[in-house]
């Protein structure tokens, strides 16, 4: 149950910590965000045909809505939130550069025409 304690709970203020710390924190990695993609659709897809059979079954197609819905909130709850395996690789970012960071290129309007 150690994995609980690494979900955040609440809001961290950008002045008392660093953005690419709350980037690993809050956000999934690449390859998290695949694999939370692969995990869901074979949540549902299972779901999906588990209840298409037990509807078949029993002949009740409300059945196999209330399966897949199922499916899709376990696949909600399995997916959605920042779950640490979804965390393993995160990205590398680079320092912040010192002062505004604009070279003056970029902002000047010289010799364009309206």
């Amino acid at each position: 149950m150690n994995f609980l304690q690494s979900i955040p709970t609440h809001m961290v203020s950008s002045r008392n910590i660093d953005i690419p710390d709350v980037c690993t924190i809050f956000f999934k990695d690449f390859e998290g965000q695949a694999r939370a993609e692969k995990l869901s659709r074979i949540i549902i897809t299972l779901f999906g045909a588990v209840g298409l059979v037990w509807g078949y079954i029993i002949q009740q197609f409300s059945q196999t809505v209330y399966i897949l819905g199922a499916g899709f909130v376990l696949a909600a709850l399995l997916t959605i939130p920042p779950w640490p395996m979804y965390r393993r690789k995160p990205l590398n970012w680079q320092p912040a550069r010192e002062g505004d960071g604009n070279s003056g290129k970029e902002g000047s309007k010289k010799g364009k025409k309206k």
